[in-house]
């Protein structure tokens, strides 16, 4: 099995895939036939994530990229939508926020700053309704607990009981949204 090792101070042997790739970590000093051992244990599972991972990628592959002028035509979308569902949501949450900024993020689907100013990725405009408005919850969420705590997620639940379905759909399939912006 080809992979790439990454050495550092770590304890553990640890994998990842990584773009339809293996890669192992290791700490500074492991033996190789430890690394080889931990391979060995855990062939058919890595093999296995390998191979849908490799199928992921030429999934994204495959997905149409947007021109300039799509990914325009959805930002002003969003200019229009996206406020809308904070005005409705933030009275839910309870709090008030700032400026909403429309992005065109390649790794972020939205972001709450201190200053209670919210920022969103105009791609949300491809994913279904009820998805676009759990990002937009979970953002507010955010202007009350600015972490991912228990306390945070209980909020969360509080608004939309079913948040954690938006959010598997987001899982997914965010990386294929992401591909239609292409690779710059």
């Amino acid at each position: 099995m080809e992979y790439e090792l990454i050495r550092s101070a770590r304890r553990t042997i640890g994998a990842e895939i990584r773009n339809g790739r293996l890669i192992v970590r290791a700490p500074y000093l492991a033996p190789k036939g430890a690394i080889e051992r931990f391979l060995g244990d855990n062939r058919a599972r890595l093999e296995s994530l390998l191979e849908k991972a490799r199928a992921r990628e030429e999934k994204k592959a495959a997905v149409p990229k947007l021109t300039p002028e799509e990914v325009r035509a959805l930002a002003d979308e969003a200019r229009k939508t996206i406020p809308e569902r904070c005005a409705f949501f933030a009275p839910l949450v309870g709090v008030r926020y700032g400026r909403i900024t429309i992005r065109t993020q390649r790794s972020r689907w939205g972001s709450c700053s201190a200053k209670g100013n919210l920022n969103f990725n105009c791609l949300l405009m491809k994913a279904p309704p009820e998805v676009l408005d759990g990002v937009v919850v979970h953002e507010l969420c955010h202007l009350k607990e600015m972490n991912h705590s228990a306390r945070f997620y209980a909020e969360v639940a509080r608004v939309l009981p079913d948040y954690k379905k938006r959010r598997k759909w987001l899982d997914d399939n965010g990386d294929l949204l992401m591909a239609m912006l292409g690779d710059k």
